[in-house]
């Protein structure tokens, strides 16, 4: 059974505008916002240096697959941005079905007081936040879900 390196895990929700980025500390009790980061040429730069910054050692993408569970254009597209990102580190990418997380930090903002309209950037973060607690609460049972992402792949 594959393992996951202990310590901090980076978790991204990978969108065409904008990147939600949440950590969680090393005993992997807590997540929490970091930051939104332009999905510009520069992105992968800047999630890298977050990812210093917090000494993450597992990298978290979240992975919009269909509601029957295939893989349809919107995860081979974060797919392909998330080789992208494996082949300039050596962190671990791990990719992580994201089914539904978005639909649910609106929820949460909106049990909040805040709107979607104008607090988009805070929405990225904590979807990104909903995508790092489902893996928490997978390896609280014992369980890693998700896949990682091969370097072969990422290379390709």
């Amino acid at each position: 059974m594959e393992t996951l390196p202990s310590g901090v895990m980076l978790a991204l929700d990978l969108g065409a505008a904008r990147i939600g980025v949440a950590a969680c500390d090393s005993a992997r009790i807590l997540a929490y916002p970091v930051a939104t980061v332009a999905a510009d040429d520069q992105w992968i730069d800047r999630v890298l240096a977050l990812a210093d910054e917090h000494q993450a050692a597992v990298i978290v993408v979240g992975y919009p697959l269909a509601l029957d569970g295939r893989v349809g254009v919107a995860a081979t597209a974060i797919g392909d941005k998330a080789g992208s990102l494996s082949a300039r580190t050596s962190t671990p990418i791990w990719l992580v079905d994201e089914r539904l997380t978005t639909a649910e930090a609106h929820r949460r903002l909106r049990e909040t007081g805040h709107s979607a309209k104008t607090d988009r950037m805070m929405i990225d973060a904590q979807a990104a936040v909903g995508i790092l607690d489902t893996m928490l609460q997978a390896l609280r049972q014992g369980r890693i879900i998700g896949r990682r992402l091969d370097n072969k792949e990422a290379h390709d």
